[in-house]
């Protein structure tokens, strides 16, 4: 028989982010190179839904010079930065920091989407060694910081920007994944297919690394021919 109780005081209690940093598999499938690869897919999806909803048209991926970090760029309309009336935190801190929170669970702001639908961007969050959130709207630019899930500051007003759109740079946890590194012909496949998938979409691909700069884009959709993709320097 074994020799520990089981009681109430054997229950625990994970609060915020932190069971998706104590079992990550549990979201994201495992810590290996597919997991590894999954956070950027959880980003870019979030992108790619403002494009599938009518409003966005582009988006840029940067892999940057250290292998590890990636910056997802688009020109939606831009997370919101209000104060949400149920939390009373900005909708960017909920979005980020709350899983199950998100547009995607409301009809009227997103008619369809992909990704983990409202858990995608906190569970990257709370894997991230560091995270950045740059919005642009309301003719304002505004931003927010986050380490290993959790908020440094609130939202900040920054400069006047032109357009709209959400650009979220972020390096995974090297506590969780070790030694990983994101392959650049992953990416790029990846980002190709989901071109392909939608209709008007344009992905830019820089790979700081390389210097490579590729745009992918099937003007025809999934009409196109797959072997049409037009890729340019």
């Amino acid at each position: 028989m074994a020799s520990g109780s089981y009681n109430a005081e054997s229950i625990t209690v994970l609060e915020g982010l932190e069971a998706v940093r104590r079992r990550p598999g549990m979201y994201i499938g495992g810590v290996d190179k597919d997991g590894f690869h999954h956070l950027l897919w959880e980003i870019v999806d979030n992108s790619v839904d403002e494009v599938m909803n009518g409003h966005a048209s582009r988006i840029v991926v940067t892999l940057h010079k250290d292998g590890r970090t990636v910056s997802i760029s688009d020109n939606g309309r831009g997370i919101p930065v209000d104060i949400h009336p149920k939390t009373g935190k900005s909708a960017l801190e909920v979005i980020f920091t709350v899983l199950h929170a998100g547009g995607k669970f409301d009809n009227d702001a997103y008619k369809v989407s992909g990704g983990l639908h409202g858990v995608g961007a906190s569970v990257v969050n709370a894997l991230s060694k560091q995270l950045d959130v740059q919005v642009r709207r309301d003719g304002t630019t505004y931003h927010q910081q986050f380490k290993k899930g959790k908020p440094v500051g609130p939202v900040t007003k920054g400069e006047p920007s032109r357009g709209t759109g959400t650009t979220v740079t972020f390096t995974p946890d090297p506590e969780i994944f070790r030694d990983q590194a994101y392959d650049p012909e992953v990416i790029a496949e990846r980002l190709d297919v989901k071109t392909f998938l939608n209709k008007g979409l344009v992905i830019s691909f820089v790979n700081e690394k390389s210097g490579e700069n590729v745009e992918f884009r099937h003007d025809g959709g999934v009409a196109t021919d797959p072997c049409q993709t037009d890729k340019r320097q």
